[in-house]
C-alpha cells in the first residue's frame, strides 16, 4: 500500500472508532439523562403512548384518558370535575409538562415503575400490552364539593379550603379558588397551548394552588396557637381569670395602641376565654409580649412552623414554608400574638394547628395518597398514619378546645355549629402590608367537629376577597368563612 492510501485508510479507521466510541458513550454513559430529558420527543411519544392510570377519589376515577387522532402522541388526558379536583390531581399536558400528583406518581400512572418490572413481564408475555397502575387519595368527595361549592358561591373570591383528620393526618379536602379545568390544555394543539398561556397570565392566578403554595398572615386564628403557647409555657393558668391586659393595649417600643372590633368595654382585663369569644387583641398580644420570641417560636415550630412538615413521600405537593420569623424586636413578637406582623402561614398550616389542638395536642403527618395500586389492584404502597410532633400536652389542648367550642357557642364563631356535633372554631380577619387603609383584608376561618363515635375533621378557610363586590365592613372570617366551613365539616360527619 502506498503513503496516501496508507494515510487515508488511517484516517477511516480513526473516524470509525471515534463513531464508536460516541455511540458507546450516547447509549451507555449518558443513556440514563437523555431517556428523562424533557426535550426528547421519544420520551414524550413513549409516555403518551398508552392510557395513564387512575387517580381515584372516593372509589371513582377523576381522571381518564382519550384517543388523539394525527400525532404521535397517541393519548391524553382527561379530567372529571377538573377545576375542583385541580389542586390535587395537578396537570399531565403534552405540552405543559405535569405537576402535583401526576408528577409525583408519574411512574405509576404510565406504568413504568420498578415496582412494576413483574406486571411489565407479564403483560409482555401475554401480549396484553403495558398496563398502568392507579393513585388511591384520601379525599372524601362530599367535603371537597361542599369546599368547592361555597368558594365558588362567593362570587369573585380566591381563596382555599383545607380539610383534616385530625387522628390520622388524611387530607379531606384540597380546594383552591378560582380554579382551572386541567383537560382545557391536557393536548399539545397551539390552541390549548393559548388557553393555558391565558390562564397564566390572568392576574386572579387560577394555577396558583392557595392551599399549599401560598402564605399568608394567618391573623386571629393565630390566637389559637398564642393561647396554647401561654398555656404551655405557664404564662396563663387559668382561662377564666382576668388578666393585666389593658384595652386598646400599647405596642411595646411604640406610641401605637391597639384596639379591638368588641369594644374596650369587653375586652379590657378580659379573661383569656371572654378573649377568644370576642376575639380580643389586647389579651393575645400581651401573652405573646410576656413569651417573648423565643418561646413563641419554639410552640409555632412544634405546630409545624419555619419546616418542610411533609414527608418525601408527599412528593409534588409538598407546601411552602409558613414562616414564625427569627430575630424579632419586641413589637414584631407581639404583634404575632394576634397573628400579624412578619407571621405568614398556608392554609394547610393553620388547618393542622387546628387539627393538632382537636387531637389533644398530637400533630400527624399529613397525607393525601392513600393507597398506590398495580395494574391488578395489588396494593403497592399503603400510608400509615404518623405523628409528627406532640405540640403541646393533652392538657393544654383541652383547655384551647373549651375556649374554642365557647367561641362557637357564645362568640364569633356561631355559625360553624352543627346539631348533635361539637364544634369549636375561630374567626380571623388579617391585614396585609402597611398601608391597611387602602386594602381590603384576609378573611380566614378555623374549625374542627367532633362526634361522640369519635369521628372528627378539623378545616381551615381562607378568603381573599379582592375581586368580590364586598363592603369593607362585611368582610370576616365569621361571615364568609364559618358557613363553608360549617357545610364541610357536615359533608364529613353526617354521612
Amino acid at each position: 500500500m502506498n503513503k496516501p492510501l496508507r494515510a487515508v485508510a488511517i484516517f477511516c479507521g480513526l473516524l470509525v472508532l471515534g463513531l464508536l466510541l460516541r455511540a458507546n458513550w450516547l447509549q451507555y454513559v449518558r443513556a440514563p439523562e437523555l431517556s428523562t430529558d424533557p426535550k426528547n420527543r421519544r420520551v414524550q411519544i413513549e409516555q403518551f403512548a398508552t392510557p395513564r392510570g387512575d387517580i381515584v377519589v372516593g372509589g371513582r376515577a377523576v381522571t381518564g384518558s382519550t384517543e388523539v387522532q394525527g400525532t404521535d402522541l397517541k393519548y391524553k388526558r382527561t379530567y372529571v370535575d377538573g377545576p375542583m379536583y385541580a389542586p390535587v390531581t395537578g396537570y399531565a399536558s403534552q405540552a405543559q409538562g405535569m405537576t402535583l400528583l401526576e408528577r409525583t406518581y408519574d411512574g405509576i400512572l404510565t406504568g413504568k415503575d420498578d415496582r412494576l418490572a413483574f406486571q411489565q413481564f407479564a403483560d409482555l408475555v401475554s401480549g396484553e400490552g403495558q398496563r398502568a397502575g392507579s393513585v388511591v387519595t384520601t379525599i372524601d368527595p362530599k367535603a371537597q364539593k361542599a369546599a368547592y361549592d361555597g368558594l365558588t358561591d362567593l362570587k369573585g373570591a380566591r381563596g382555599a379550603v383545607v380539610a383534616l383528620d385530625p387522628r390520622t393526618g388524611k387530607v379531606l379536602a384540597l380546594v383552591s379558588a378560582p380554579s382551572y379545568d386541567p383537560s382545557r390544555f391536557a393536548g399539545g394543539t397551539f390552541k390549548e397551548s393559548d388557553r393555558f398561556v391565558a390562564l397564566d397570565k390572568d392576574k386572579r392566578k387560577p394555577l396558583a394552588n392557595r392551599a399549599l403554595r401560598e402564605t399568608y398572615p394567618p391573623g386571629s386564628t393565630f390566637k389559637i396557637l398564642t393561647a396554647a403557647a401561654a398555656l404551655e409555657h405557664g404564662i396563663v393558668t387559668d382561662i377564666d381569670a382576668r388578666t393585666d391586659a389593658v384595652s386598646p393595649y400599647p405596642l411595646p417600643q411604640s406610641s401605637n395602641r391597639i384596639g379591638s372590633e368588641a369594644g374596650d368595654a369587653v375586652c379590657s382585663n378580659a379573661s383569656m376565654k371572654t378573649a377568644m369569644q370576642y376575639s380580643c387583641n389586647n389579651v393575645f398580644l400581651d401573652a405573646a409580649s410576656e413569651l417573648g420570641q423565643d418561646k413563641m417560636r419554639e410552640t409555632a415550630e412544634k405546630f409545624g412552623f419555619n419546616e418542610d412538615v411533609y414527608s418525601d413521600d408527599f412528593g409534588d405537593l409538598l407546601a411552602a414554608k409558613s414562616l414564625y420569623p427569627e430575630d424579632l424586636d419586641a413589637p414584631g413578637t407581639t404583634l404575632t400574638g394576634m397573628g400579624q406582623g412578619s407571621l405568614t402561614s398556608t392554609p394547610m398550616q393553620m388547618a393542622m394547628v387546628t387539627a393538632a389542638l382537636a387531637n389533644d395536642g398530637k400533630l400527624m403527618q399529613p397525607y393525601v395518597v392513600d393507597e398506590v395500586r398495580g395494574p391488578d389492584l395489588s396494593t403497592l404502597e399503603k400510608t400509615q398514619p404518623a405523628v409528627m410532633s406532640e405540640a403541646v400536652s393533652a392538657e393544654t389542648a383541652q383547655k384551647v378546645q373549651q375556649m374554642m367550642e365557647f367561641t362557637a357557642e357564645e362568640g364569633s364563631a356561631r355559625r360553624a355549629r352543627i346539631d348533635g356535633v361539637t364544634v369549636g372554631g375561630k374567626t380571623g380577619t388579617a391585614q396585609r402590608g402597611v398601608d391597611v387603609a387602602d386594602q381590603v383584608p384576609y378573611g380566614w376561618f378555623v374549625s374542627y367537629g367532633k362526634k361522640q363515635d369519635g369521628s372528627s375533621v378539623a378545616v381551615a378557610v381562607f378568603i381573599d376577597p379582592t375581586d368580590m363586590d364586598i363592603s369593607r365592613q362585611d368582610i370576616s372570617g365569621g361571615g364568609l368563612g364559618a358557613p363553608i366551613a360549617r357545610s364541610v365539616m357536615e359533608a364529613v360527619l353526617q354521612q
